[in-house]
């Protein structure tokens, strides 16, 4: 993620790399577990530790992966590879196979159901450090994880379940859209590494399925759950996610889903992003009405990478790029939440959310560099 970059990048590449980046090598560092602290305060204190997840451990190992060889940060390969132990040594389940979700603050399995989510992250960030490091460890760790995904997750019709006990019982919770989404995102990562027929075919069977049994066919908008269960919703941020995902990859690029978001773009553009400030809406029942209009960091970078793959987009690309500096970052981290007015309504700052800024500023500097 190189800094040099046009002017109008150069003050968020700065205040990523200058604070953001430091807040979890040196605060937000558990030194004892050899993982991140799951949020700091508005001072950079750690929030007292209730759990770790392997989730937020995988994302942290993603951020530091991918700046690697970057000007400035020798002190990537080390922290990767601190993270890359901590995966393996706190949370895989050495009886049962698969990753734990979390464990306590004394470093045991915590809850020790299996989630899709979860596993999605491992597979997406081990793609990207092996990418780097090419060590064999890595890549069985990265093939484990795609196995156990292929054969305890997989439902048989392109799906997967979204959580699952210990031991792999059911637990009836049947396929959810976030998760899906990361595991489409894993399997990109992966074929950016290496041919792999096997993935390339789980990823257009679920981009197949998705297609089936997720989208809404007025708006195209993708749902958060099965079209036709109860109490279901989309969220804007979700649909730029998806969109960016399958533009930007020549695999998926053409695909049923790929023509689906790119209308689902233009609705939750009109109906979930505010024409004045830029804010982007964080739930919207099927019809356009927000059902919850608070404004997430994730979604506004989201939103913010996807335009960088919109036709004649620059001026409103320039417009959410400040509105993402202007309205969430500060010169102490960042804002993780505004409320439906735009005032501040979280003011902690999670590990995990360090990793959409990462994905945004790769989207930005591979458009506007």
């Amino acid at each position: 993620m190189p800094i040099a970059s046009p002017s109008s990048l150069t003050p968020v590449l700065t205040h990523f790399h200058d604070l953001i980046v430091p807040l979890w090598q040196g605060p937000g560092w558990n030194a004892d577990l050899a993982l991140p602290f799951e949020a700091l305060d508005a001072d950079h204190q750690p929030l007292p530790p209730q759990r770790y997840r392997a989730m937020a451990c995988a994302r942290q190992l993603y951020l530091f992966a991918s700046l690697i060889g970057e000007p400035g940060a020798a002190f990537a390969e080390e922290r990767a590879a601190a993270l890359f132990r901590s995966l393996q040594r706190h949370f895989h389940d050495a009886e049962h196979g698969g990753w734990f979700y979390s464990i306590d603050p004394a470093g045991q399995p915590l809850d020790k159901r299996k989630d899709l989510y979860t596993h999605a992250f491992i597979i997406f960030a081990c793609a990207h450090y092996w990418a780097k490091m090419r060590e064999p460890l890595v890549e069985s760790v990265l093939n484990a994880a795609l196995e156990v995904v292929a054969q305890r997750f997989a439902t048989g019709d392109g799906l997967y379940e979204a959580v699952l006990e210990r031991n792999w019982a059911s637990l009836d919770s049947g396929p959810l859209q976030n998760p899906l989404m990361h595991l489409a995102e894993g399997f990109l990562a992966t074929l950016a590494v290496r041919e792999d027929a096997q993935v390339q075919a789980a990823l257009l069977a679920l981009a197949t399925a998705m297609q089936q049994r997720f989208i809404d066919r007025e708006h195209g908008v993708m749902m958060e759950k099965p079209v036709g269960a109860v109490d279901n919703w989309f969220e804007p941020g979700h649909q730029f996610e998806w969109f960016f995902l399958l533009k930007s990859s020549a695999v998926l690029r053409g695909t049923a889903l790929h023509g689906s978001l790119t209308r689902a773009f233009a609705y939750a553009e009109q109906k979930g992003v505010d024409k004045l400030s830029g804010a982007v809406s964080g739930m919207l029942a099927l019809d356009g009405t927000v059902r919850d209009g608070t404004q997430r960091i994730w979604a506004q970078a989201e939103y913010l990478r996807a335009l960088t793959l919109r036709p004649s987009s620059e001026a409103v690309l320039q417009r959410q790029l400040q509105a993402l500096q202007q309205r969430f970052l500060h010169a102490k981290g960042w804002h993780e939440c505004l409320d439906a007015e735009g005032k501040v309504s979280r003011r902690d700052m999670p590990s995990t959310t360090p990793y959409h800024l990462a994905t945004c500023y790769q989207g930005l500097v591979q458009h506007l560099g």
